[in-house]
């Protein structure tokens, strides 16, 4: 059972997909105070003023945001804790998918755009989150000083099928495991836990096309639940992961696919 959350949250990804949806379980279940980033500062914007309208009590911050870009993201920390005070829960959730090539046919450049956004994004968003953790006093022994929660893929502890033309996509995912259980246990010690989840198939803006279309039926048939995540299956999870109710997993990469790699 997920315990009531408390404190300040900071989600990249905010604008849509999971990192919307777990932006409103944490309005639902008792967070004061959520930072959400995103580049896209439209969609953002709606997304603040829908949890503000549904939540008020819950306030609510926002950023526009390359997670690629350290002056950008160290900034955006900054002023989170210039307006709460502290941070305590950080989600990575920020990520593209990118353009499906063969290794052999793919440019540098779009190698780059991937790994800039779903593994340096997330390195820099930790780094930042961490050096604010390390300056926080605890919050007891199962809160601890911060505890943060990256979004890898089932494709980050295994290889796709092979119809699926994504290197640079699963080299990111793979990254952002070993990141997790690295400094997992490198500041657990300090009482920052860090964890990561790894979805499958989710109903998102980034495969919505390819679900209506049909295109990805095969794969669904190939997923024992016979069907893609609805997002807030794997929000659910987010939240369960940075509550006190998971307050002994350290470095874990949660694998939410529907029996896909089983």
């Amino acid at each position: 059972m997920t315990s009531q959350i408390q404190g300040i949250a900071f989600i990249t990804g905010g604008a849509s997909g999971i990192g919307k949806s777990t932006a409103f379980a944490l309005a639902r279940n008792g967070i004061k105070g959520l930072a959400l980033l995103d580049l896209n500062v439209s969609l953002l914007e709606d997304v603040g003023s829908e949890i503000q309208s549904q939540y008020p009590t819950v306030d609510v911050e926002i950023f526009q945001v390359n997670v690629a870009d350290e002056s950008s993201v160290n900034t955006a920390v900054q002023k989170t804790v210039e307006r709460y005070g502290r941070i305590d829960i950080g989600f990575n959730c920020a990520g593209i998918s990118g353009t499906s090539t063969s290794t052999h046919q793919m440019s540098l450049e779009e190698w780059r755009k991937v790994i800039d956004i779903n593994q340096t994004g997330v390195w820099l968003c930790q780094r930042a989150l961490i050096r604010q953790m390390l300056s926080q006093e605890s919050r007891g022994l199962r809160e601890g000083r911060g505890v943060i929660v990256n979004v890898s893929s089932m494709f980050g502890i295994g290889g796709p099928p092979g119809p699926f033309g994504i290197p640079h996509y699963t080299a990111a995912k793979h990254a952002v495991v070993g990141l997790t259980k690295m400094d997992a246990k490198a500041y657990s010690k300090d009482g920052i836990r860090i964890n990561a989840i790894c979805p499958g198939f989710v109903d998102t803006p980034i495969i919505k096309e390819q679900i209506e279309s049909g295109s990805m039926d095969a794969q669904f048939q190939m997923t024992p639940i016979g069907r893609p995540a609805q997002v807030e299956e794997i929000s659910d999870v987010m939240l369960f992961l940075c509550s006190v109710s998971s307050s002994y997993m350290c470095g874990a990469a949660l694998v939410v696919d529907g029996g896909f790699t089983v």
